[in-house]
Formats: C-alpha cells, structure tokens, sequence
C-alpha cells in the first residue's frame, strides 16, 4: 500500500483495543428509515451480534421496518435509548450535524457516504471521532461487492502485473430518492473511493466536464479523467439520465485486463495473449493480442451485509476492511475537485 493511503486508511480507528468487547453483542440504532435505512434495518437484524434496538426518523417509516421499534423523532432520543454504535442513514446535508451529536454522546457509527456534504463538514466529523478515540466509519458499500473483492485481492497477488489504468462507468435512470445532490456526490464517489481502493493510492490529479440535462439544480452527468499518486491513470463516466443501467470497472495492466460487473457480482480475466499474427498489419497496429478469457466462480454474498459485518469486526477489533472516516474525506475531496475542475475548465491538483 502507498504511504499517502496507508496512512490515510483507518487512521481514525486502528491502534486501540477493541470498542466493544469481542463476543458482546453490539445494540445498534439506525437513524433514517428511507431508500437506505430500511435495508440497512433487515441487515443489522441479520448480522450475528448486533441487536437493532432503536430506530429514528423524522418523517416515520413509511416503508414499515421498525416492527416493534418505537419510530423516534431525533437523533437525540435515539442516543437516548442507549445505543452502543449507529448506522446513520439521513440526508447528505443532515450527516455533519448528526455525526457530530453522536461523537459528542460517545457513541461509535458508520455513516452512509459520502461522509458529509462539504469536505469541511466532513473534516469535523471525522476530527470529533478520532478525537474521542471512536470507531467512525463510511459506509462505502461498492468495496463489498464479490467482483470487486475478488478483482482487488487478485491485483494485489500480482495477478495482473503492473496496473496502467483503471476505469468506470456507473450509467442508469435517475434515482427520485436523491434531492440533496449531484450525481457527482451521490454516485461518482463511488468510483472514487473503490479506485482509489482497488489501487492502494489516492488521487494526484483529476479534471471533469459535467452537464444539467434534467432541469434540476444538480449536475446529472460527468465525465472525469484523472492520475492516482502511483501513475495509475483514471476514467470515470457516470450519469442518472441513461435507460441502460450500466455497473462497471475495468482495470487494465500489463498481463490484461478484468472487467467487473458490479450488479452481476461477476469476474472476468482478459489476458493478453501471446499467439503470433501472420498478417503484419494486424501484427503492427494491434498492440496487444487478446488471449484467453476466464470468467472466475465466486461467492456471491450480498454487499450490505459484509458491509455491516467489517463494522461489527472494527467495533470488536478484529481485522476488518470497513472504510475509515479519512478515506470518506479523501473521496469527497477529490469528487469536490471534479466539480471545481468543471467549473474552472482546469486540471485541480489534490
């Protein structure tokens, strides 16, 4: 891993001892009941050791998860209930004021990206965890899925040489849950933090062109381009105006290509093969040739839940990959730095 995202990840929660002591079950509360929250309430019900033991939302539940939960008002009357950690799935521009009351109380949680609104706001947020020697996490669910576990561990072995360059492309209709932000915010970080992940480096530089398309105040696409710290390069192509729902990530090296398809959960290995043309035209233009193409059987388990899982192991010290408050700022920085760079027309340096 790079010094620059070694010591970035996990800063605000490693070198402690364990939150909660290991084996004891964790009492969780869950603020925001909408899109979100409500998945979040089945897998907290299902996560060995966690018990979901109050819920709250300001405008109900109107998707009818609390079941025998009193629907709180605030984030004050749920730390009341005596919750241990929460998974805080309000609003984009409610998480600064929420995180911080939750810190405040001492209380450990995991908040739905990005982080927060602002970089700013996402700064103090994760200053008042680290402070209070809590466990503050970002719930950045891309990292679980099975393709992209597998295509990160793969990577890591040296499976695909050096990697040159690393590419995205999250397409589909627009989502009427998101009122709050852009695409930039709500999905390209996304892309952002698995990259950087994938890549065991944060951004150098990162330029972008965005458009309006749907008459709302937010950009509705952006194309970006970028170089991580280590010299791998970065594209990113993503939108909510596409009919054709289109998940992902294609990270190229010196021994090929995989290709991950992150809403089938599938693998596929590209190699550059060595089989030699005879046609010298061919031969000059091609570059490489394509090789064989391995579709690898993985398990397939669903994203949220291991999601809840590395934050129950982070909460009981175990080893866990669930994503540090740092890495929530890194990746809100750069997404910032898209929407400055389409501003400005300019390449921003991070």
């Amino acid at each position: 891993m790079s010094e620059e995202l070694g010591a970035m990840s996990g800063a605000d929660v490693t070198g402690q001892g364990p939150a909660i002591p290991e084996g004891q079950p964790i009492r969780m509360g869950l603020i925001g009941l909408g899109a979100m929250g409500r998945h979040h309430a089945r897998v907290i019900r299902e996560v060995e050791g966690m018990e979901l033991v109050a819920v709250a939302d300001a405008n109900g539940d109107k998707h009818g998860v609390a079941r025998e939960l009193k629907v709180l008002p605030d984030v004050q009357s749920l730390i009341g209930a005596g919750i241990d950690a929460a998974m805080v799935a309000v609003p984009t521009y409610l998480h600064e004021q929420v995180g911080l009351a939750l810190a405040a109380a001492g209380v450990h949680a995991m908040i739905e990206k990005p982080i927060a609104a602002t970089v700013e706001e996402g700064e103090r947020v994760a200053a008042a965890f680290a402070d209070a020697s809590l466990v503050g996490c970002v719930g950045f669910v891309e990292r679980c899925n099975p393709a992209l576990l597998e295509m990160r561990r793969r990577i890591e072995a040296g499976e695909l040489g050096e990697v040159y360059q690393i590419t995205t492309s999250r397409q589909g209709p627009f989502p009427a849950r998101i009122a709050d932000v852009g695409v930039v915010k709500d999905l390209a970080t996304h892309d952002v933090d698995l990259t950087s992940w994938i890549a065991q480096s944060p951004y150098a530089t990162v330029s972008a062109q965005v458009t309006h398309r749907s008459g709302r105040e937010h950009e509705d696409m952006v194309v970006a381009a970028g170089r991580l710290a280590n010299g791998i390069i970065v594209n990113h192509v993503v939108n909510w105006l596409s009919p054709l729902k289109v998940r992902e990530t294609v990270a190229t090296g010196e021994k090929g290509s995989f290709i991950a398809n992150t809403l089938s959960g599938d693998l596929t290995f590209v190699a550059n093969g060595d089989v030699r043309s005879d046609w010298d035209r061919v031969t000059v233009f091609r570059g490489v040739s394509e090789g064989d193409s391995i579709r690898y059987a993985i398990a397939k388990r669903e994203p949220l839940r291991v999601e809840q899982e590395n934050f129950r192991d982070r909460l009981w010290g175990r080893e866990s990959e669930a994503v540090s408050m740092s890495e929530g700022v890194h990746a809100l920085r750069v997404v910032e730095a898209m929407l400055e760079s389409a501003n400005s027309g300019t390449t921003v340096a991070l």
